[in-house]
Protein backbone atom coordinates (compact mmCIF):
# COMPACT_ATOMS: atom_id res chain seq x y z
CA UNK A 1 0.00 0.00 0.00
CA UNK A 2 2.97 1.91 0.87
CA UNK A 3 4.25 1.53 -2.19
CA UNK A 4 0.88 2.61 -4.40
CA UNK A 5 1.06 5.83 -2.57
CA UNK A 6 4.16 6.66 -3.49
CA UNK A 7 3.69 6.47 -7.05
CA UNK A 8 0.13 8.12 -6.52
CA UNK A 9 0.84 11.41 -5.23
CA UNK A 10 3.30 12.53 -7.71
CA UNK A 11 1.02 11.40 -10.22
CA UNK A 12 -1.87 13.40 -8.80
CA UNK A 13 0.15 16.31 -8.33
CA UNK A 14 1.47 16.27 -12.01
CA UNK A 15 -2.49 15.56 -13.04
CA UNK A 16 -3.65 18.61 -11.10
CA UNK A 17 -1.31 20.80 -12.72
CA UNK A 18 -2.29 19.94 -16.05
CA UNK A 19 -5.81 20.26 -15.32
CA UNK A 20 -4.99 23.75 -13.52
CA UNK A 21 -2.90 24.88 -17.06
CA UNK A 22 -5.67 23.82 -19.58
CA UNK A 23 -8.85 25.24 -17.32
CA UNK A 24 -6.38 28.77 -16.80
CA UNK A 25 -4.18 29.04 -19.89
CA UNK A 26 -6.56 27.22 -22.58
CA UNK A 27 -9.79 26.80 -21.85
CA UNK A 28 -10.36 30.53 -20.43
CA UNK A 29 -13.16 32.42 -22.11
CA UNK A 30 -11.67 34.71 -25.26
CA UNK A 31 -10.87 38.04 -24.57
CA UNK A 32 -10.14 37.16 -20.67
CA UNK A 33 -6.96 38.72 -19.19
CA UNK A 34 -4.03 36.04 -19.89
CA UNK A 35 -2.66 33.90 -17.27
CA UNK A 36 0.84 33.33 -15.61
CA UNK A 37 0.60 29.75 -16.40
CA UNK A 38 3.99 28.37 -14.68
CA UNK A 39 3.90 31.61 -11.73
CA UNK A 40 5.30 30.76 -8.39
CA UNK A 41 2.83 28.93 -6.87
CA UNK A 42 2.78 25.91 -9.82
CA UNK A 43 6.43 26.08 -9.91
CA UNK A 44 6.47 24.91 -6.25
CA UNK A 45 3.46 22.64 -7.03
CA UNK A 46 5.62 21.37 -9.49
CA UNK A 47 8.94 20.97 -7.72
CA UNK A 48 7.21 19.09 -4.72
CA UNK A 49 5.48 16.71 -7.39
CA UNK A 50 9.51 15.95 -8.75
CA UNK A 51 10.80 15.20 -5.21
CA UNK A 52 7.76 12.93 -4.72
CA UNK A 53 8.46 11.48 -8.15
CA UNK A 54 12.53 11.07 -7.18
CA UNK A 55 11.35 9.71 -3.87
CA UNK A 56 9.29 7.18 -5.58
CA UNK A 57 12.17 5.63 -8.23
CA UNK A 58 14.19 5.87 -5.47
CA UNK A 59 12.33 2.91 -3.45
CA UNK A 60 11.57 1.41 -7.16
CA UNK A 61 15.32 1.10 -7.73
CA UNK A 62 16.67 0.63 -4.16
CA UNK A 63 15.08 -2.01 -2.80
CA UNK A 64 16.77 -3.38 -0.19
CA UNK A 65 20.57 -3.90 -1.07
CA UNK A 66 19.49 -4.93 -4.85
CA UNK A 67 19.57 -2.13 -7.81
CA UNK A 68 16.49 -2.90 -10.00
CA UNK A 69 15.87 -1.42 -13.14
CA UNK A 70 12.74 -2.80 -15.45
CA UNK A 71 11.20 -1.00 -18.12
CA UNK A 72 8.62 0.41 -15.86
CA UNK A 73 11.31 2.48 -13.58
CA UNK A 74 13.60 3.26 -16.86
CA UNK A 75 10.94 5.28 -18.83
CA UNK A 76 10.20 6.41 -14.96
CA UNK A 77 13.36 8.34 -14.65
CA UNK A 78 13.76 9.28 -18.18
CA UNK A 79 10.73 11.12 -18.08
CA UNK A 80 11.70 12.68 -13.99
CA UNK A 81 15.06 14.09 -15.15
CA UNK A 82 13.42 15.48 -18.41
CA UNK A 83 11.12 17.34 -15.80
CA UNK A 84 13.57 18.22 -13.71
CA UNK A 85 15.73 19.89 -16.82
CA UNK A 86 12.50 21.00 -18.06
CA UNK A 87 11.44 23.07 -14.78
CA UNK A 88 15.18 24.84 -14.51
CA UNK A 89 14.18 25.99 -18.46
CA UNK A 90 11.21 27.86 -17.73
CA UNK A 91 13.27 29.42 -15.24
CA UNK A 92 14.86 31.24 -18.56
CA UNK A 93 12.71 30.93 -20.93
CA UNK A 94 8.78 30.56 -21.58
CA UNK A 95 7.61 27.03 -22.41
CA UNK A 96 4.31 26.96 -21.41
CA UNK A 97 3.28 25.27 -24.75
CA UNK A 98 5.44 21.91 -23.72
CA UNK A 99 3.58 22.32 -20.06
CA UNK A 100 0.67 20.37 -21.75
CA UNK A 101 2.86 17.61 -22.98
CA UNK A 102 5.17 17.36 -19.50
CA UNK A 103 2.48 17.13 -17.32
CA UNK A 104 0.24 14.08 -18.75
CA UNK A 105 3.95 12.22 -19.45
CA UNK A 106 4.73 12.67 -15.88
CA UNK A 107 1.97 11.80 -14.34
CA UNK A 108 1.87 8.37 -16.55
CA UNK A 109 5.37 7.91 -16.39
CA UNK A 110 5.02 7.78 -12.26
CA UNK A 111 2.15 4.97 -12.27
CA UNK A 112 4.77 2.68 -14.45
CA UNK A 113 6.49 1.24 -12.16
CA UNK A 114 3.58 -0.05 -10.55
CA UNK A 115 2.36 -1.96 -13.71
CA UNK A 116 5.66 -2.83 -14.21
CA UNK A 117 8.42 -3.43 -11.38
CA UNK A 118 10.50 -5.61 -13.24
CA UNK A 119 12.65 -7.87 -11.68
CA UNK A 120 15.75 -7.06 -13.64
CA UNK A 121 18.56 -7.01 -11.19
CA UNK A 122 21.45 -5.01 -12.22
CA UNK A 123 25.15 -6.42 -11.63
CA UNK A 124 28.04 -4.66 -10.40
CA UNK A 125 25.54 -1.93 -9.00
CA UNK A 126 27.87 -1.20 -5.77
CA UNK A 127 30.75 -0.25 -8.25
CA UNK A 128 31.30 3.64 -8.07
CA UNK A 129 32.56 3.39 -11.93
CA UNK A 130 29.00 1.40 -12.59
CA UNK A 131 27.07 4.36 -11.13
CA UNK A 132 28.86 7.65 -12.64
CA UNK A 133 27.90 5.67 -16.14
CA UNK A 134 24.79 4.98 -14.98
CA UNK A 135 23.97 8.14 -13.84
CA UNK A 136 25.71 9.61 -17.09
CA UNK A 137 23.56 7.41 -19.33
CA UNK A 138 20.47 8.67 -17.82
CA UNK A 139 21.26 12.34 -18.15
CA UNK A 140 21.52 11.64 -21.70
CA UNK A 141 18.77 10.03 -22.12
CA UNK A 142 16.53 12.26 -20.18
CA UNK A 143 18.17 15.58 -22.11
CA UNK A 144 17.16 13.44 -25.64
CA UNK A 145 13.90 12.75 -24.29
CA UNK A 146 12.77 16.61 -23.41
CA UNK A 147 14.60 17.14 -26.96
CA UNK A 148 12.29 14.65 -28.77
CA UNK A 149 9.47 16.40 -26.62
CA UNK A 150 10.50 20.25 -27.94
CA UNK A 151 11.01 19.08 -31.37
CA UNK A 152 7.04 17.47 -31.50
CA UNK A 153 6.39 20.70 -30.05
CA UNK A 154 8.48 22.74 -32.56
CA UNK A 155 6.65 20.73 -35.71
CA UNK A 156 3.16 21.80 -34.28
CA UNK A 157 4.18 25.05 -33.76
CA UNK A 158 5.52 25.80 -37.14
CA UNK A 159 2.18 24.28 -38.72
CA UNK A 160 -0.05 25.95 -37.09
CA UNK A 161 2.19 29.22 -38.02
CA UNK A 162 2.24 28.19 -41.62
CA UNK A 163 -1.59 27.72 -41.68
CA UNK A 164 -1.65 31.31 -39.94
CA UNK A 165 -3.57 29.91 -37.02
CA UNK A 166 -2.32 30.01 -33.74
CA UNK A 167 -4.25 28.09 -30.87
CA UNK A 168 -4.01 29.33 -27.27
CA UNK A 169 -2.32 26.33 -26.37
CA UNK A 170 1.37 27.43 -28.41
CA UNK A 171 0.58 31.25 -28.16
CA UNK A 172 2.66 31.84 -24.76
CA UNK A 173 5.77 30.06 -26.68
CA UNK A 174 9.25 32.20 -27.87
CA UNK A 175 9.86 32.43 -31.11
CA UNK A 176 10.78 29.33 -33.14
CA UNK A 177 14.23 30.62 -33.70
CA UNK A 178 15.03 30.67 -30.03
CA UNK A 179 12.97 27.35 -29.63
CA UNK A 180 15.65 26.09 -32.27
CA UNK A 181 18.51 27.03 -30.60
CA UNK A 182 17.70 25.84 -26.94
CA UNK A 183 16.63 22.71 -29.26
CA UNK A 184 20.17 22.10 -30.30
CA UNK A 185 21.36 23.20 -27.15
CA UNK A 186 20.05 20.60 -25.36
CA UNK A 187 21.04 18.06 -28.40
CA UNK A 188 24.78 19.04 -27.80
CA UNK A 189 24.32 18.33 -24.16
CA UNK A 190 23.11 15.22 -24.64
CA UNK A 191 25.41 14.10 -27.24
CA UNK A 192 28.31 14.59 -24.94
CA UNK A 193 27.10 12.30 -22.59
CA UNK A 194 26.01 9.99 -24.54
CA UNK A 195 29.56 10.17 -26.14
CA UNK A 196 30.97 9.86 -22.98
CA UNK A 197 28.77 6.52 -21.81
CA UNK A 198 29.57 4.81 -25.28
CA UNK A 199 33.18 5.16 -24.70
CA UNK A 200 33.12 4.41 -21.03
CA UNK A 201 30.94 0.63 -21.93
CA UNK A 202 33.54 -0.08 -24.37
CA UNK A 203 36.70 0.77 -22.80
CA UNK A 204 35.85 -0.16 -19.64
CA UNK A 205 33.42 -2.66 -20.24
CA UNK A 206 34.82 -5.67 -17.69
CA UNK A 207 35.26 -2.76 -14.90
CA UNK A 208 31.64 -1.88 -15.53
CA UNK A 209 29.77 -4.62 -16.09
CA UNK A 210 32.07 -7.62 -15.24
CA UNK A 211 32.47 -9.45 -18.72
CA UNK A 212 34.27 -8.21 -22.10
CA UNK A 213 33.00 -5.87 -24.62
CA UNK A 214 30.13 -7.33 -26.78
CA UNK A 215 28.22 -6.10 -29.74
CA UNK A 216 24.89 -6.10 -28.56
CA UNK A 217 21.61 -4.93 -30.38
CA UNK A 218 21.28 -2.29 -27.31
CA UNK A 219 24.73 -0.85 -27.96
CA UNK A 220 24.43 -1.23 -31.81
CA UNK A 221 21.25 1.11 -31.58
CA UNK A 222 23.06 3.03 -29.61
CA UNK A 223 26.16 3.96 -31.80
CA UNK A 224 23.09 4.59 -34.34
CA UNK A 225 21.64 7.34 -32.30
CA UNK A 226 24.81 8.25 -31.86
CA UNK A 227 25.76 8.79 -35.44
CA UNK A 228 22.47 10.04 -36.20
CA UNK A 229 22.72 13.01 -33.52
CA UNK A 230 26.57 13.52 -34.87
CA UNK A 231 25.50 13.90 -38.14
CA UNK A 232 22.76 16.52 -37.26
CA UNK A 233 25.24 18.41 -35.36
CA UNK A 234 27.47 18.73 -38.24
CA UNK A 235 24.88 19.03 -40.75
CA UNK A 236 23.56 22.42 -38.73
CA UNK A 237 27.62 23.68 -37.96
CA UNK A 238 28.30 23.34 -42.17
CA UNK A 239 25.16 23.56 -44.21
CA UNK A 240 22.53 25.02 -41.46
CA UNK A 241 20.20 22.37 -40.90
CA UNK A 242 17.00 23.63 -39.24
CA UNK A 243 13.26 22.94 -39.62
CA UNK A 244 11.65 20.33 -40.67
CA UNK A 245 15.62 18.33 -41.63
CA UNK A 246 16.21 19.03 -38.16
CA UNK A 247 13.24 17.53 -36.50
CA UNK A 248 13.27 14.96 -38.18
CA UNK A 249 17.16 13.67 -37.39
CA UNK A 250 15.96 14.44 -34.12
CA UNK A 251 13.17 12.41 -33.67
CA UNK A 252 15.13 9.31 -35.71
CA UNK A 253 17.97 9.65 -33.43
CA UNK A 254 15.35 9.56 -30.53
CA UNK A 255 14.01 6.07 -31.46
CA UNK A 256 16.99 4.54 -31.76
CA UNK A 257 17.83 5.24 -28.44
CA UNK A 258 14.75 3.81 -26.64
CA UNK A 259 15.39 1.38 -29.14
CA UNK A 260 18.59 0.66 -27.49
CA UNK A 261 17.55 -0.12 -23.80
CA UNK A 262 13.98 0.57 -22.95
CA UNK A 263 12.70 -1.30 -26.50
CA UNK A 264 14.78 -4.33 -25.37
CA UNK A 265 13.50 -4.19 -21.46
CA UNK A 266 9.89 -3.52 -23.05
CA UNK A 267 10.04 -6.59 -25.15
CA UNK A 268 12.11 -9.00 -22.56
CA UNK A 269 9.73 -7.91 -19.68
CA UNK A 270 6.05 -7.14 -21.45
CA UNK A 271 6.38 -9.32 -24.75
CA UNK A 272 8.12 -12.29 -23.65
CA UNK A 273 7.41 -12.12 -19.93
CA UNK A 274 11.18 -12.80 -19.16
CA UNK A 275 13.07 -11.70 -15.99
CA UNK A 276 16.94 -11.38 -17.64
Amino acid sequence: MRTILLHLLPASLYAALGVAFWRSCIARPAGATRANCMARRERLVLLVAMLAHGIALHASIFPADQMRFGFGVAVSLMVWLAICFYWVETLYTRLEGLHAVVMPAGALASLLPLFFPGEHVLANATSPAFRAHFVIAMLAYSLFTLAALHAMLMSVAGRQLHNARFSRLLAGLPPLLTMEALLFRLIGIAFILLTMTLISGVAFSETLFGQAFRLEHKTLFAFISWLLFGALLVGRHLWGWRGRVALRWTLAGFIALMLAYVGSRFVIEVVLQRVG
